[in-house]
């Protein structure tokens, strides 16, 4: 990327301003929501007099009934106007995708999302981990860059040098200042065999990798053996399958003599909360709280493990600034319980759940329906979990200082 292009890029990142128009259209029924503030451009010297279309005011209550009312009516002089006036062809379904994502949107939770077909299939085929990409695992940090977590090994992303910490700006030479890491990942995929240009910021450095998309295949837990009989386990994701990968994997170590495990978690931006439960029924015996959800409606659930503990060994467990969702379940599950202690930086606070809602054309609404809770019913949203001994891991050295302490509280 040039000196004009990077130039550009710092303009967009100080002066980035979004307005969103959204309409949306009901499905079976109506759907149809509107921004509170909405504004027509034109450049033409033809005037649009805004007085001719008429928005109304969704009222700040409860009556939903009358809101949809509302909303519908807007949105009907709103479409009288556009058929009135635009000289453009109207794709109907590429609109009413959209308008749906627009009224999510309007939720304003970053973890509800509208996922087209094609969106769906992507999203299920990467939770089984196959996947046509340049392999790298993606989070939104508190300045909302999107930021490289971690390279998949032996990925197309590691072998030119994608690092942790590196932040994404740019994708084929367009701006990415400012832009969701779900569209990110969008522009970023693409047909096995193509390329892709990807530009990171690195420190005060920018720099550009043009990277080969190729099919990825993700595995879940790495192992190894170390030095006082420690086995160490490192789970990459909680994708489908991962807890019966990590219970062979600690079967291979236990057969080569570990007698205590190190359980890392860091970089693990989560998965399904059903593989985070079959996680900790291998850790504590049958009955034990693991989780508390609580839904829209105040609605308290507790989850308990089902099998008999399998893994009995001492446990100290590895987290960071990007061990969210299923990893803080797992987690502080393990703290609560006093089964493990925690080692790292306190965790990335995501403490809610998606359910997933199918629509009869393959389309998908993914949804925040509950909060979840440690079983000692302490809070992570927003918060995460704090870890029993913090330790900080220079990223500029060779020594794993968080490994380290690890292995020193099980000698």
């Amino acid at each position: 990327m040039n000196q004009e292009e990077l130039e550009e890029f710092e303009r967009e990142k100080n002066n980035l301003k979004v307005k969103y128009l959204i309409i949306t259209v009901f499905v079976a029924v109506v759907v149809a929501l509107l921004s509170s503030e909405l504004s027509l451009m034109y450049y033409s010297n033809k005037y649009v007099d805004l007085n001719k279309i008429e928005k109304q005011q969704v009222a700040a209550s409860n009556s939903n009934e009358k809101n949809i009312e509302v909303i519908a009516e807007t949105l009907k002089s709103f479409r009288e106007v556009i058929d009135r006036e635009y000289i453009g062809e109207i794709d109907e379904t590429k609109v009413l995708d959209e308008t749906i994502k627009g009224y999510v949107n309007g939720l304003d939770d970053e973890y509800s999302e509208y996922l087209t077909k094609e969106d769906w299939e992507d999203f299920e085929t990467y939770a089984l981990g196959n996947y046509v990409g340049i392999g790298i695992y993606m989070s939104t940090d508190k300045n909302d860059n999107v930021v490289v977590v971690e390279p998949i090994k032996d990925s197309p992303a590691e072998k030119v040098g994608l690092k942790p910490g590196d932040i994404i700006v740019g994708v084929n030479d367009e701006s990415v200042i400012g832009v969701s890491s779900e569209n990110v990942s969008n522009m970023i995929k693409g047909e096995e065999g193509t390329k892709v240009k990807i530009t990171v910021a690195r420190g005060d450095e920018y720099l550009d990798f043009e990277i080969e998309r190729k099919s990825i295949k993700i595995y879940h837990v790495e192992s190894e053996m170390f030095e006082n009989n420690i086995g160490y386990l490192e789970l990459l994701t909680f994708d489908e399958g991962c807890a019966k990968e990590l219970k062979q994997k600690y079967t291979e170590l236990k057969n080569q003599g570990a007698q205590k495990i190190i359980l890392d978690l860091r970089n693990n931006t989560g998965g399904l909360v059903t593989e985070a439960l079959d996680i900790l029924d291998l850790f504590l015996p049958k009955g034990e709280t693991v989780l508390i959800t609580v839904d829209a409606k105040d609605n308290q659930e507790l989850s308990k493990t089902n099998d008999a503990q399998y893994i009995k060994e001492d446990v100290v467990v590895l987290v960071n600034e990007y061990s969210a969702s299923a990893s803080e379940i797992v987690a502080g599950a393990l703290k609560d319980t006093k089964r493990a202690q925690i080692v790292g930086k306190t965790t990335y606070g995501k403490g809610v759940i998606q359910s997933v809602f199918m629509l009869e054309d393959g389309s998908a609404l993914k949804l925040t329906v509950e909060e979840y809770y440690t079983p000692s019913k302490t809070k992570i949203h927003k918060v995460g979990i704090k870890p029993d001994y913090e330790v900080e891991l220079d990223l500029e050295s060779k020594e794993d200082a968080q490994l380290n302490k690890a292995k020193e509280l099980l000698k």
